[in-house]
């Protein structure tokens, strides 16, 4: 449940989903993520590298650790339901 849970806090994975192949620094991927407050994206970042699904790298940049990587994986099945549920819904009743 506590995945759940972080998962589940906005933008978490949104934040994810940006890393998911290469590491970004702190303001491309504020502006990959629609220019959330720096505040939020700080706290979750927090949250990521406490939760070991992501890390700062030396660089400053940010990037996925291998259970980031590995959450990554799980959610693809989710990625392709809502590209199949976004096409029903362009399609109408």
């Amino acid at each position: 449940m506590a995945a759940l849970d972080l998962f589940g806090r906005r933008w978490s994975l949104r934040v994810l989903w940006e890393l998911r192949h290469e590491p970004l620094g702190f303001r491309l991927l504020q502006q990959r993520c629609d220019g959330m407050s720096s505040s939020v994206l700080r706290q979750r970042l927090t949250e990521l590298q406490e939760a070991r699904l992501a890390e700062r790298l030396s660089d400053g940049s940010y990037a996925l650790t291998a259970l980031g990587q590995d959450a990554h994986q799980a959610l693809r099945p989710l990625t392709e339901w809502s590209r199949r549920w976004a096409a029903e819904l362009e399609l109408g009743p």
